[in-house]
């Protein structure tokens, strides 16, 4: 399996197996996961209007995103399980309070931040396909990894663009490192980001 090498640490065998014992509840988090990951881009284009190729990139990201939201929930609707809420783990609070308020620092932060998401993603989609037991449904989560590592491309791509590229990969190399030290402790409820 491919990673991304600017992820810090590779995710644990501890999150895999609780990953596969539990993967309705994945499902249902992944749900939720592309339908925030559409409203991210969405709020970074109303934030940022002026930024043609932003809003250019982020409408296509927003676009697929909802799609993948789609066929998560058709997944959902084939095996029974309702779309209901979920606590979800600190991971992306953690993130976010990352975010520093002054421009153009909350604009690079968070493009950086949706980056190491969508990395992250690829590397869990990844090994669901792999360690999954049910054939179609790896074959599902291998069939979304390209997507998310695409993803990371443009975020990367979109903050080089509008910032300096030592200021990008300074802060994107101290970034990595929080978005790791929140994944160091397996949360006990099952999540695409615990």
């Amino acid at each position: 399996m491919s990673t991304i090498n600017i992820l810090k640490q590779p995710t644990s065998d501890a999150w895999v197996n609780q990953a596969i014992n539990h993967l309705d509840t994945i499902l249902l988090d992944h749900s939720h996961c592309e339908r925030k990951a559409a409203g991210v881009a969405l709020n970074l284009m109303f934030r940022y209007p002026s930024n043609t190729k932003l809003v250019r990139e982020l409408t296509a990201i927003a676009r697929e995103e909802l799609e993948h939201f789609e066929l998560v929930n058709q997944w959902l609707e084939r095996r029974a399980i309702p779309l209901a809420p979920l606590w979800a783990p600190p991971y992306g609070a953690g993130l976010k309070a990352q975010i520093r308020p002054d421009e153009p620092n909350r604009l690079l932060d968070s493009l950086l931040i949706s980056g190491l998401i969508e990395a992250r993603s690829h590397e869990r989609l990844g090994l669901l396909a792999t360690h999954c037991p049910e054939p179609e449904l790896a074959q599902f989560y291998h069939s979304l990894m390209a997507s998310e590592a695409r993803h990371f491309g443009i975020y990367w791509v979109l903050a080089d663009t509008y910032c300096d590229r030592d200021i990008v990969k300074m802060r994107l190399e101290e970034l990595s490192i929080v978005e790791s030290q929140l994944l160091a402790t397996l949360h006990p409820e099952p999540r695409i980001h615990s």
